[in-house]
């Protein structure tokens, strides 16, 4: 049972107060043997011994209570501390470490202070953890550390002690407990300097900026720094200025100069504010660049510097608190100096005051580069390309495909124009006897007149009105065997397509003129009915009455011979849904049979003896190249009609 209790003993105090009951029961219990009282006494000795040489078996036997109380000196909320305490809590939260219980206090130094304060905090927190058993206090500042030094004899007696973020000359000004170990971090005005120098060249002159450094908690040390300082540079002192009016002096610093900026809590007005706020306020009117202590300054104005990064120094007082959870011996962890300080510098302030990155020390951190955009987005460009170059590959493909068709559609024009004409040639072949007798009409009336009038010349005294008369007679037929050549030759011409706008009722007129002759002749009675207003197309003149002169010639020779019934071919016209121009050739022959109906537009297909069987094909082609529709059907009372439907210009010109 001794062996047990003295192992439960925290400190010499608890071991002394043992000892003390133990020697007054032994004196009550004097009337036993000498030699018990010996062999106690002996026994009393050994342990306490073994005690004072060996105390890391004791606390390495059994590990401590799996907690952590960290005490930070300012407010976990601003940006810097919050980041020391998260790089402590990821590396306390990882996977691979056994579970540990994590409390933290922010003491709020910055703003408050005082015996009085100190007092009502310790009262607070001896309340607060009475019941809750901490395995190692982690402070994080001067300030945190100081006070939990105070505080620990009478909350956390016996309690480990891990700092960090704490300067060399705080440590070297205190006489630490051998319970007491952490990292020291290296924050020192001659580095602020050093990068001015990197920044601006020729540096003549340094600006100090924050508040008083005896009232800095991280920065106070500096004070003892300022006179070499002072002894190489010209120093320009900033601190301890209400907001307006520093924001007013840094606004006009000389060209040579570089701004040291430590911390500001306060405007000067009762208002407090984070130092990276403060920061960020002084940055929009400061004319020279500003140099920074720590990383949570980057981005917020400063150029950069020696920075203390914060999660570093987070990692380093977890890695050491677990340490000493696990069961390590304090007293031989060393103080040591961190690893939290590197060279950072905002590629942005770079940029804006005109460094020369070859200036720079060549291990430094550039931060916020803006990177061209095809280094910010690679994989996104690079598909983009390569999706740009398979849509130009189509595009080109398609364009060339558009090329070749375009061009087999001008080649299979020219060809249908060729064929056209052919056919037209062939048409007009065929009604050559009518043509012919046409011409001899006017032709015989002219030779009769002529006749006549040269009589009358030979008489003595001729009739001049009578020859007037058939002088206008002559000019009469000429004008029309005239009229019949000038048609023959526009049927029978070969010339480019030329697109215009057509009245189809002029087209059925000038067909059925043409055609007139080889009507009578075939005892075919010719009718038509056409739209009172004209019906504007857009097309081929030439195209179009060949496709109504095949129609009719269709017709004509569906009926030439019928014996029985009328014989009559009707041309009509009619205008559709506004939309749309109808050309109607119907006979009163005996109709196509059913079976032939969908064949009578194949080329080459023909029921006659002599014919080709191209005239319905070129018909149908020349109507469809204008945008048109072409069909046929029997009629109920005998015979066969087509119809011929074609797209109106509009108003506005469109179709």
């Amino acid at each position: 049972m001794i062996m047990a209790e003295f192992n439960s003993l925290a400190n010499h105090s608890r071991l002394t107060a043992f000892a003390d009951r133990f020697a007054v029961a032994s004196w009550k219990q004097s009337f036993r043997p000498r030699l018990n009282v010996v062999n106690g006494t002996v026994l009393i000795w050994m342990i306490g011994c073994s005690i004072a040489f060996f105390p890391s078996a004791v606390s390495a036997a059994e590990p401590r209570t799996r907690s952590i109380l960290v005490l930070e000196q300012s407010d976990v909320r601003g940006p810097f501390y919050a980041s020391i305490f998260n790089g402590l809590r990821s590396e306390v939260n990882d996977p691979a470490t056994a579970p540990v219980t994590l409390y933290v206090e922010n003491l709020d130094l910055s703003r408050f202070s005082g015996e009085e304060y100190e007092q009502s905090l310790e009262r607070h927190f001896s309340a607060k953890y009475r019941d809750k058993p901490i395995g190692v206090v982690v402070t994080v500042g001067a300030g945190a550390l100081h006070y939990a030094l105070r505080w620990r004899p009478h909350l956390w007696p016996g309690v480990p002690v891990v700092f960090a973020f704490v300067d060399e000359a705080t440590i070297e000004s205190l006489s630490l407990p051998g319970d007491v170990t952490g990292k020291m971090t290296r924050l020192r005005l001659e580095d602020m300097v050093l990068a001015a120098r990197a920044v601006v060249p020729n540096l003549r002159h340094v600006a100090v900026v924050g508040d008083s450094f005896e009232d800095q908690l991280v920065f106070k040390h500096f004070k003892d720094e300022v006179p070499a300082v002072a002894r190489e540079l010209d120093l320009i002192d900033l601190t301890s200025l209400p907001m307006a009016e520093l924001r007013n002096r840094v606004a006009s610093l000389p060209k040579d100069c570089a701004i040291l900026y430590t911390a500001v809590y306060s405007d000067g007005a009762g208002t407090y504010f984070p130092p990276a706020d403060a920061l960020g306020m002084i940055a929009r009117t400061a004319n020279r660049p500003i140099i920074a202590p720590v990383e949570s300054y980057i981005g917020r104005g400063a150029v950069g510097g020696y920075v203390a990064i914060p999660s570093l120094i987070g990692k380093e007082a977890a890695q050491l608190a677990l340490q000493v959870l696990d069961g390590q011996n304090v007293a031989g962890i060393p103080v040591t100096m961190g690893n939290s300080l590197r060279l950072v510098f905002d590629w942005r302030q770079l940029q804006r005051w005109g460094v020369d990155e070859s200036r720079l020390p060549a291990d430094s951190d550039i931060r916020n580069r803006v990177l061209p955009i095809w280094q910010q987005y690679p994989w996104e460009i690079a598909i983009t390309i390569v999706v740009l170059l398979l849509q130009s590959g189509l595009i080109a493909g398609l364009l060339y495909e558009h090329w070749w068709r375009r061009k087999a559609e001008v080649e299979a024009r020219a060809r249908l124009s060729e064929l056209a004409h052919v056919n037209r040639r062939a048409t007009a072949g065929e009604l050559s006897a009518s043509i012919a007798h046409e011409l001899n009409q006017p032709l015989g009336a002219v030779l009769a007149n002529a006749e006549t009038a040269e009589l009358l010349l030979r008489s003595s005294t001729p009739d001049i009105e009578e020859i007037k008369e058939i002088l206008a007679d002559v000019r009469r037929n000429t004008e029309r065997a005239s009229e019949v050549i000038a048609r023959l030759r526009r049927l029978l011409k070969k010339a480019q397509v030329e697109m215009q706008d057509v009245d189809l009722n002029h087209v059925v007129e000038e067909v059925l003129k043409f055609v007139s002759v080889q009507a009578s002749a075939s005892d075919v009675n010719l009718m038509q009915h056409l739209e009172p207003k004209p019906l504007k197309i857009r097309g081929d003149l030439i195209e179009l009455q060949q496709v109504v002169l095949n129609l009719v010639m269709n017709g004509i020779e569906a009926i030439r011979d019928a014996r029985q019934g009328s014989r009559r071919v009707t041309v009509g016209t009619a205008r559709l849904n506004g939309a749309t121009a109808q050309i109607a050739v119907s006979d009163s022959g005996s109709g196509i049979p059913s079976d032939r109906l969908g064949h009578v537009f194949d080329p080459f297909y023909t029921t006659k003896v002599h014919g080709m069987g191209m005239g319905l094909s070129i018909a149908r082609t020349i109507v469809e190249a204008h945008g048109g529709s072409i069909h046929v059907e029997n009629q109920s009372g005998g015979g066969s009609i087509f119809r011929v439907r074609l797209p109106l210009v509009q108003a506005d010109g469109t179709m």
